[in-house]
C-alpha cells in the first residue's frame, strides 16, 4: 500500500531534483528539497480535509483530483498565481511579470535601478490581500464545521456549546464578518484597510458560492452519509458511503480545488523567504510538496484512517481556524512558517493521540467481563 501510494511521488521527487539539479545545480536542489518539506507541513491539514471529500467522491473523481487536480496544483497555483498577482496589482502582463520573476535585480536588491519594484517585492507588497482572501475563506470553513451538530465531538466542552448557538442561521457570516472588520481596522494600515475589506469579503463570497453550489446537489445529505459511514466503520461495520457522481462529484471537484488553492496561499508566499525564482518554486512547493500531499490525502482515503481515528477530522478543521488567524496576523507582523507548520501538527497530533485513547477505552469496555449476578454474568459462571 505504501510503494504504491507513495511511489510515483517519490520517483517525481526524483525526476524535480534532477531538474533542479540541470537548471542550478546544488544549490536548486536544496532549495527544492527545503520547499518541498515546507509544503508538506504545511499542508498536513490540507491532506486531511482533501481525504474527508475525496473519499465522499467515486473512483473516477478521486482519479480527476489526482490527475487534473496535480496540475491545478503545480502550474495553477505555484506557478500561475504569482503572476497573476503581479499582473493584477502591478500592472504588468504574465510574460512580463515571468521575465520579471526570471531577471530579478543584482545583489537581491527589492528594485531595479530605475527604481521599479522587483517580482519578489511586488509579490510581499500583494501579501495583505492574499491573506485576507485566504484566511477568510478558511475561516469560513473552520465556523461551518465547528458550528455544526455532529455526532462525533472532539473538545466536547466547547464543541457542543458552539453546535448550540450554531442553530442560529448565518451565525458563521456574522462572525465572519465581524473579525474581518476588527481585522482591518487593527492589524491593517490606512493604505491597506479598503483592500483588505474587499479581499476578505471576495474570501466570504468564493466560500459561500462554492459551498452553496455543493448544497444544490445534495452535499448535505452525502455529509450526512459520511458521518454514519465513518461512525459505522469506527464500530468496525462495513462501509455505508454511496460515492457522489455526476453533477454533486463535480461540485465536490470544484469546492475540492478551491479549498485546495486556498491552502496554498500560505506556501507561496512563505517559499519567498527563500527563493523568488518561479522555476525552483514550482518544482519544490509543486512537483515535490503538493505530490506528496496528494500521496497522503490517498494514503489516508485508502487506509480508511479518518474512521479509524475519529478525531483527525476535527484536529485538522482547528488547525484551518489556526492557520486563518495566523494569516490574519502576518497581515501586520510576520510569522516564521516553521510556527505555521508546528502549529497544524500540533493540533493534528493531538486528535490523534487523543482517538487512540479512545479507540483504547472502547477496547477496554468491549472486553470488560460482565458483572457478577447478571444474565451474562450467571452464564459465564455456568460455563465455567
Amino acid at each position: 500500500m505504501v510503494v504504491r501510494t507513495f511511489g510515483i511521488s517519490i520517483l517525481v521527487t526524483i525526476a524535480a531534483l534532477v531538474v533542479a539539479f540541470i537548471y542550478g545545480s546544488w544549490e536548486a536542489v536544496a532549495l527544492c528539497a527545503i520547499l518541498g518539506v515546507l509544503e508538506v507541513s504545511l499542508s498536513f491539514d490540507n491532506a486531511v480535509i482533501n481525504a474527508t471529500v475525496l473519499e465522499k467522491m467515486s473512483e473516477f473523481w478521486q482519479k480527476m483530483f489526482l490527475t487534473v487536480g496535480i496540475i491545478i496544483a503545480v502550474f495553477g497555483m505555484r506557478l500561475l498565481f504569482p503572476l497573476v498577482i503581479v499582473w493584477v496589482t502591478a500592472g504588468l502582463d504574465p510574460v512580463r511579470a515571468f521575465d520579471l520573476a526570471m531577471n530579478p535585480p543584482a545583489n537581491g536588491a527589492d528594485n531595479f535601478a530605475d527604481g521599479s519594484p522587483s517580482y519578489e517585492k511586488i509579490l510581499t507588497d500583494a501579501h495583505p490581500q492574499i491573506a485576507a482572501f485566504g484566511g477568510m475563506f478558511l475561516f469560513m470553513l473552520f465556523l461551518n464545521f465547528i458550528l455544526a451538530e455532529r455526532d462525533t465531538k472532539w473538545l466536547s466542552w466547547f464543541e457542543k456549546p458552539l453546535a448550540a448557538i450554531g442553530k442560529l442561521d448565518a451565525l458563521s457570516v456574522i462572525i465572519a464578518g465581524g473579525s474581518l472588520t476588527l481585522v482591518a481596522e487593527f492589524l491593517a494600515d490606512d493604505q491597506h484597510r479598503a483592500t483588505i475589506m474587499i479581499a476578505g469579503v471576495l474570501g466570504m463570497i468564493t466560500y459561500i458560492a462554492v459551498d452553496g453550489l455543493g448544497s444544490l446537489f445534495h452535499t448535505e445529505q452525502l455529509e450526512e452519509d459520511h458521518e454514519r459511514d465513518v461512525a459505522s466503520r469506527a464500530a468496525g461495520g462495513p462501509s455505508t458511503l454511496v460515492k457522489a457522481t455526476g453533477k454533486a462529484a463535480f461540485f465536490l471537484f470544484l469546492y475540492l480545488e478551491v479549498l485546495d488553492a486556498s491552502f496554498s496561499f500560505d506556501g507561496v508566499i512563505g517559499a519567498f523567504a527563500i527563493t523568488a525564482d518561479p522555476i525552483i518554486i514550482a518544482l519544490g512547493l509543486g512537483f515535490i510538496g503538493a505530490m506528496f500531499v496528494r500521496s497522503i490525502t490517498v494514503f489516508l482515503v485508502r487506509q480508511g484512517t479518518l474512521a479509524e481515528y475519529r478525531y483527525l477530522e476535527h484536529g485538522a478543521h482547528w488547525a484551518i481556524g489556526a492557520l486563518s488567524v495566523i494569516l490574519f496576523i502576518s497581515i501586520e507582523y510576520h510569522i516564521n512558517e516553521i510556527i505555521t507548520g508546528l502549529v497544524g501538527v500540533a493540533f493534528i497530533g493531538a486528535a490523534f493521540i487523543s482517538s487512540v485513547i479512545a479507540n483504547r477505552r472502547e477496547a477496554g469496555d468491549d472486553t470488560t467481563p460482565p458483572a457478577a449476578g447478571s444474565p451474562a454474568g450467571e452464564m459465564a459462571t455456568a460455563t465455567e
